[in-house]
């Protein structure tokens, strides 16, 4: 730890943190995050094929194209730009992250980046090609066998350690600038502009920290925009409980299957208030969902993106229904080439207990009909 230098000028104490070294490594720590944000292109809009009789377009916002491959890139490089400029992340010091895996894969490719340690506190139950992209990034999986332990054991790993717990659960609504400054807000509706309906009805997205939903429900009020905005929320997760209760303190007994989403308590950067709707998605639900956008449209995505999708689905079905034309966007959150072992595998669904056979038949039934079954 840097040692603030003292003087004293008269009766006054100067306490002096501007340590020459410490302010050059902090230049270039904050140069090469900025760097990376540089470097990157936006992430591409795809179309999910509707019939053109509905009067309805949906897209995906595919964030799997980010150089650490999900959604998770924009929130660590906004994590790691507050807690350096905030003087919390040190040269030589470990970050470490509370983590189911996305967001500790960006995390760890932006340590290496600036040249920290890194630490990914996580369930034993994460994928095994999370895990390894965490440390092809040179970062360190610490696993816990609770996932409601992963808080306190990441804190603990920072005292003892004297590095910093980055903490997204907290700081992820708080660390992205939701006014614009290219969010994935701003983003969004800067690729609608020349689309028959450039402002969505409806935006999709799913909740980790809370942060994504935040940032786009902030952006959407700040800009006057009349898009509404819905959380898709799995099993075995409180949000939508602590939503329609209005009970902060809701919590649930185990771990989301649905990796990167849905979380045991009502996480700090949850904004309830900036919400319009929220849906309970079955997992199974959310599998059927993933499998039928490769076969739609030829791309394996993750689970979270299936919980998304889902709810996408049913809101274009309500339109079909109301004979509302429009646009509605959700997200494509990474890839599927890091699940292939749950939601792509037919064991892994048989020792889960899923059967997504009737979630697949509502799906076709949309698609072919417009109709969503009762």
């Amino acid at each position: 730890m840097i040692t603030p230098q003292q003087t004293r000028t008269g009766a006054t104490l100067d306490v002096d943190h501007s340590d020459v070294a410490y302010r050059h490594w902090l230049k270039e720590a904050v140069r090469k995050v900025q760097a990376d944000a540089n470097r990157s292109a936006d992430t591409h809009l795809l179309r999910f094929p509707l019939p053109e009789k509905w009067g309805i377009d949906l897209y995906l916002k595919d964030e799997s194209t980010h150089p650490t491959g999900s959604l998770k890139h924009r929130l660590a490089r906004s994590l790691f730009l507050y807690g350096l400029c905030n003087g919390w992340i040190r040269p030589g010091r470990p970050v470490i992250e509370a983590s189911s895996g996305s967001t500790a894969v960006s995390e760890a490719y932006f340590a290496k980046l600036i040249g920290v340690p890194f630490i990914a506190v996580m369930p034993r139950t994460t994928s095994a090609e999370k895990c390894r992209l965490i440390e092809f990034h040179g970062g360190r999986c610490h696993f816990v066998d609770d996932s409601r332990r992963m808080y306190e054991e990441s804190a603990r790993l920072a005292v003892d350690t004297g590095g910093h717990y980055m903490d997204q659960f907290t700081y992820a609504e708080r660390a992205t600038d939701w006014r614009g400054n290219n969010n994935i807000a701003e983003s969004i509706f800067r690729q609608l502009e020349l689309e028959r309906f450039p402002e969505p009805a409806w935006i999709i997205a799913t909740a980790g920290t809370g942060g994504t939903s935040a940032t786009i429900a902030r952006y959407v009020h700040y800009m006057q925009h009349d898009t509404r905005i819905c959380v898709a929320d799995p099993e075995n997760s409180c949000f939508f409980e602590g939503w329609t209760t209005g009970d902060p303190d809701v919590t649930t007994d185990c771990g989301s299957r649905i990796e990167g989403i849905g979380r045991p308590r009502m996480e700090p950067s949850f904004v309830p208030g900036a919400v319009d709707r929220m849906m309970k998605v079955p997992d199974a639900a959310s599998v059927a969902a993933v499998r039928a956008l490769e076969r739609t449209i030829g791309r394996k995505a993750g689970g979270s993106t299936g919980t998304g999708l889902w709810s996408a689905l049913k809101i274009v079905a309500e339109m079909v229904a109301e004979r509302r034309q429009g646009s509605v966007v959700t997200l494509l959150c990474d890839p599927g080439d890091r699940y292939l072992d749950k939601y792509y595998s037919d064991t892994w669904l048989a020792e889960q207990s899923l059967d997504i056979d009737p979630y697949a038949a509502a799906i076709e039934q949309l698609l072919e009909t417009g109709v969503w079954p009762d």
